[in-house]
């Protein structure tokens, strides 16, 4: 029982961490892209996506190196079910989000791109060192994509005025430096103290680490985007909010899937395909459908936003079934 608690306590104190360690990361290279001349809208869909993947990076690299990449694909599906679930699903409560980004609207067939070909290298049971780097050479093309439609985006874009407002402006290139060094340092402890605990857990529970990934260490990986999500809903920043958690589903898909697939390749459990892949999409597609309107005002209301709740507790029962 000691054992046990001494698990949770690394598994809750290395969320924490995991948390503060992201926002200063994001804090600090944000800076210094600023510093460089990048445009704030560029930083925005590209360094706060990956700022705010950068646990789930993290976690799959440290439990991939220790032989769980269980932990870590159960990590990378089940944090895109609880960004649009949970952390959209809880924000959309507190404050409706409509989406008038035009720069949005043409991410999410992106995003759609990237979850039929995560199906597709999947669909055969198995994560190769092949698929490893396919999906990495997506990553960078999606950041190709992502940058080029940024530099494409009107002046008028409220994104652009959005993300203008929040990276941080003037701040010396050393301070930038010493922030996300830390931040990155802050990520890496607190990523070994998670997947040490989380490892402890399935272990004392007899659950695998897939379900592990999908459930505890998805929902505290998830934590820097709901908190990133509620911030910016509750300033009116509505298109940062939804545009936080596109840009990390597309992160988690690329490169937290890589990860596992290229340092420690592994066969992919049957109730991932059935159960995770397909909720997963199907919670993609109705995010793409409540944020395009089809006719109707482009929002995501707190009816849909509970609805989305609702339907992550249900995710968790499922899982909870099976699992016993």
């Amino acid at each position: 029982m000691n054992d046990l608690l001494l698990f949770a306590l690394a598994v809750a104190g290395g969320f924490a961490l995991l948390v503060g360690g992201a926002e200063r990361f994001i804090y600090g290279s944000s800076a210094i892209a600023i510093n460089l001349g990048i445009s704030p809208l560029i930083i925005g869909l590209t360094v706060v996506g990956f700022g705010t993947s950068a646990p789930e990076m993290l976690i799959s690299g440290v439990s991939s190196w220790s032989g769980n990449p269980g932990i870590a694909v159960g990590n990378a599906i089940g944090s895109n079910i609880a960004n649009i679930a949970l952390v959209l699903g809880i924000t959309a409560l507190i404050m409706p989000l409509s989406v008038h980004s035009d720069t949005l609207r043409r991410e999410f067939p992106v995003l759609l791109a990237v979850t039929l070909l995560t199906l597709l290298l999947l669909a055969d049971g198995d994560l190769s060192r092949v698929d490893g780097i396919l999906l990495f050479t997506g990553m960078l093309v999606m950041i190709y994509l992502v940058v080029k439609l940024g530099l494409q985006t009107r002046q008028t874009d409220p994104m652009k005025a959005e993300y203008s407002v929040e990276i941080p402006q003037h701040i010396p290139m050393g301070k930038a430096i010493f922030w996300t060094a830390l931040g990155l340092l802050v990520l890496l402890a607190s990523s070994k103290m998670v997947v040490w605990g989380a490892i402890g857990i399935a272990r004392a529970y007899g659950v695998s680490d897939l379900v592990i990934g999908l459930t505890i260490v998805a929902f505290g990986t998830s934590l820097p985007e709901l908190a990133a999500s509620i911030i910016s809903a509750c300033k009116k920043e509505h298109d940062i909010a939804i545009g936080n958690i596109i840009g990390s589903n597309m992160f988690n898909l690329l490169g937290v899937l890589a990860i596992p697939g290229l340092i420690h390749p592994t066969l992919i459990e049957q109730s991932l395909l059935e159960r995770d892949l397909p909720i997963m999409i199907a919670l993609t597609i109705a995010l793409f459908a409540m944020a395009y309107g089809f006719g109707r005002q482009s929002v995501i209301s707190r009816v849909e936003g509970a609805t989305l709740l609702l339907s992550f507790f249900g995710y968790l029962g499922i899982i909870y079934i099976m699992s016993v």
